[in-house]
């Protein structure tokens, strides 16, 4: 195969003139590339370079050697150097043309020919060269010189090689600017691309060892200088100053590490060997593997790498690559990951069975002590018959089973909880694999994984599934957490309920677990209807035991169905009914009894009748103020039922003082079943009397609210002897105090004004008459007063009023 030639130079030779131009070309070049060619073939010296360069300064100028792509698929390779002269601006191309599908002779990559004895610097007689048959590469890339480069960039070789892993498999992603001091330096790096890249993509790589303006290289491998860098921000150049500051940080490419790390050890020949192994290009496995069987070492990730590899072809390796592999991955190394434990595990799962026990056993044991000391390395443990003797079990349950045991009972941080119940389950995995005897420790165990368990918020997704499989075979571990867990759920029943929803516990076996068996029913039973007391009954059923046997159960029970809210006083009273005082005593829940109580809105009959139940059957338990708010509750219950003894508002106001702070329900729902009481005309007038001259503003205003309800306007409406009682009391007492002033006053006009104001002549008639009768004429002649002239209530009539009030 034979390539034509063309020469492209600044100046002809023995001519002044100035201006770039073709001198030779060979025939078949179509015009096209020449005119392409032109915009790839020209060279600026370097910035600061001689005027009048001498020969010497020549040498150090650099040389641009390109591998270009053009339009039509064809390509270019071309080596441009400066030539002496005014202005060091002259130069001379050489370049061959390679038509689209050809390369150079024998398959050569192109950097080979770099600084080839067939490049020329001048051009040859005649208009057209005659066609180049071969391009022998020179001694500049001699194996060792390669190595001894590749070693002097070990920081970038990494960095370097990913990008050029990415730029081989989207050609249009980036371009890479390698910033040397020497041309010759990014030759060398082209140079150790051509060793590694897949040979396809070795070929189609696209360089060039100079240029001055980067940013209009078409290239994917540019070479610069430093002081032709700085310009380059743009994110589709990855710019590698090998010629300055190391780069820091790692790269998170397996295959580029890899590569680095054989360049470094001076090993080549292994890209080779990888090559021949099945794999994708640029797959890190087949580089990996062959790196450690040379014994190369790797990071984690080219050691995850080479056991994947491995692991999806187990048939294909021979004992002593298998020896060689477990070797290489057991090798003591502090950069372990979980990922590349990850990778072990299938290795191991893949070679178990295939190999003898010998040879899995390390990979066992690395597995395991990478589970105890990773608390991040969640794995599938290894099968007992991957380790090869008794011996090795005994050995590592020695070396590991301190922290197993430390991490099995140290508090777990809340922040972590999530994480923990995984962690726990395979950590108990590991203490029976290594056959640890777990009986002292297993009650602290058990306590922490219970803590745990109802802390965290929701498992991990595959913790649920664990956890069962761990309580199916540790029947000891199921039996102690079970019952830590019941004991838990009496303090905190709606977390073991929320546990329960997520995680389905087993409670086979001899196990009672009444409080986990109530809060695994708590859901169904709360779900049949809105009725508590009937779902209560469901939840204890399900306990197996009577609360009047087993108290607790009822703190369980009331905990999962009323949780943060108070029963109604109505339900207070069954469950005091149902289970009596003793129990409620026992469980602690007599305190949602009295809760119930003193919440319970002020219209609630039932409270005060609670109220007089809890008085009987808990003196000891209630406090002092406590006491004082039933109190005020029995106290409404006794003067409806016609029980409390006379001096009504004044026990009303001895009992609020214990209470206080008193429960604002409580207090009207007693002070307003008073008011009540003394707004019929059957009261007891020495009790109103006492009531109006109490000056008490709650008492007072409990009044005003109390003859504003709608019972006493529709009395009022109905009969006119009621109206001519209120008007009578509501006239009377002008010396009582403020608030009586001012409540009489409010509900003269906003309560009985309108009244009587719908009444018929009749019906005013009859109020007279019935005022007259229960006061005295100048009562009734009072009313005509005021009910014709709003607000001229005479001072003196309301005096002889209450008189007359008193004297009754």
């Amino acid at each position: 195969m034979s390539l034509a030639q063309l020469h492209y130079t600044s100046a002809s030779a023995g001519e002044d003139g100035v201006g770039a131009r073709f001198t030779a070309v060979g025939g078949g070049i179509p015009t096209p590339v020449l005119t392409e060619a032109e915009q790839l073939l020209g060279y600026e010296p370097p910035a600061g370079a001689p005027y009048h360069p001498t020969t010497a300064e020549l040498r150090l100028f650099p040389e641009t050697f390109s591998f270009s792509a053009l339009s039509d698929g064809s390509h270019l390779l071309s080596r441009t150097v400066a030539l002496g002269g005014s202005g060091a601006g002259h130069f001379h191309a050489h370049a061959v043309h390679l038509p689209a599908g050809t390369r150079l002779p024998g398959d050569a990559l192109p950097i080979t020919a770099w600084r080839s004895r067939s490049w020329a610097s001048t051009t040859p007689d005649g208009g057209t060269p005659d066609r180049i048959s071969a391009l022998p590469a020179s001694a500049a890339f001699g194996q060792e010189a390669l190595n001894d480069f590749a070693v002097s960039r070990s920081p970038w070789l990494a960095t370097v090689f990913a990008d050029l892993r990415r730029v081989s498999e989207k050609p249009s992603s980036v371009q890479i600017v390698l910033v040397e001091r020497q041309s010759a330096d990014v030759a060398r790096w082209i140079a150790l691309a051509g060793a590694v890249l897949p040979p396809e993509d070795a070929q189609r790589l696209t360089f060039t060892t100079y240029t001055r303006r980067p940013a209009h290289s078409p290239h994917q491998v540019i070479g610069v200088l430093p002081d032709d860098a700085h310009e380059l921000t743009d994110p589709g150049f990855r710019v590698h100053a090998c010629a300055g500051r190391a780069p820091e940080g790692p790269v998170d490419d397996a295959w580029a590490e890899t590569v680095a790390r054989i360049w470094r050890g001076r090993a080549p020949e292994l890209f080779r060997a990888a090559a021949e192994l099945p794999g994708e290009p640029f797959a890190a496995g087949p580089l990996a593997f062959t790196a450690l069987h040379a014994g190369i070492a790797l990071g984690p990730n080219g050691r995850a790498a080479a056991a994947d590899w491995a692991a999806e072809r187990p048939y294909a390796l021979d004992e002593q690559q298998v020896h060689r592999l477990t070797t290489a991955l057991t090798a003591p190394a502090d950069d372990r990951t979980a990922a590349e434990s990850e990778s072990v595990a299938r290795l191991l799962a893949a070679l178990e069975g295939r190999v003898p026990a010998t040879a899995t056993a390390p990979l066992a044991a690395l597995l395991v002590t990478e589970a105890v000391r990773r608390s991040d390395a969640v794995l599938a443990l290894p099968p007992r018959s991957a380790f090869a003797e008794p011996a090795a079990v005994k050995q590592l349950a020695e070396d590991l089973g301190p922290a197993l045991l430390a991490e099995l009972t140290s508090e777990t941080p809340e922040s972590t909880v999530v994480e923990t119940i995984g962690r726990q389950v395979q950590l108990l995995r590991i203490a029976r694999l290594l056959d640890m005897d777990l009986t002292e420790q297993l009650p602290s165990v058990a306590r922490h994984m219970a803590r745990t368990l109802l802390a965290a918020p929701a498992p991990a997704p595959d913790s649920g599934p664990a956890l069962l499989d761990l309580l199916d075979e540790q029947f000891d571990v199921r039996t102690a957490l079970l019952g830590e867990l019941d004991q838990l759920a009496l303090t905190a029943p709606s977390a073991a309920e929320e546990l329960l929803t997520r995680v389905a516990l087993p409670f086979t076996g001899a196990q009672a677990l009444p409080h986990l068996r109530m809060c695994a029913e708590a859901p169904r039973a709360k779900e049949q209807g809105s009725d508590r007391i009937m779902a209560l009954h469901t939840v204890l059923r399900a306990a197996g035991f009577s609360p009047f046997a087993e108290p607790l159960v009822l703190r369980t029970a009331v905990g999962l169905i009323w949780g943060d809210a108070t029963p109604t006083a109505g339900e207070a009273r069954l469950l005091l009914g149902e289970s009596g005082s003793d129990s409620h005593r026992t469980a602690g829940t007599w305190s949602h009894l009295v809760a119930a109580a003193l919440s319970a809105p002020s219209d609630d009959a039932e409270a005060a009748e609670l109220a007089h139940d809890l008085l009987r059957c808990f003196p000891q338990e209630i406090d002092a103020r406590g006491r004082g708010a039933l109190q005020l509750l029995e106290f409404a219950r006794a003067i409806r039922s016609g029980e409390s003894a006379p001096g009504w508002p004044d026990r009303a106001m001895a009992l609020r003082a214990r209470a206080e702070p008193v429960e604002p329900t409580v207090l009207e729902h007693a002070y307003g079943t008073l008011a009540q009481i003394l707004l019929p005309p059957e009261r007891p007038e020495g009790e109103l009397y006492a009531f109006v001259h109490s000056d008490d503003p709650d008492l007072i205003a409990a009044y005003g609210r109390a003859a504003r309800h709608d019972t006493v306007l529709d009395r009022l409406r109905a009969e006119p002897a009621y109206v001519a009682d209120c008007f009578t009391v509501w006239t009377s007492h002008p010396h009582a105090g403020r608030a009586w002033s001012e409540t009489r006053a409010a509900l003269l006009e906003e309560v009985l004004r309108p009244v009587v104001r719908d009444l018929s002549g009749s019906e005013i008639a009859a109020v007279e008459k019935a005022a007259e009768h229960a006061g005295s004429s100048r009562t009734a002649e009072a009313f005509r007063t005021w009910r014709r002239r709003p607000g001229t209530f005479g001072r003196r009539l309301g005096s002889r009023l209450a008189a007359r009030v008193r004297r009754s």
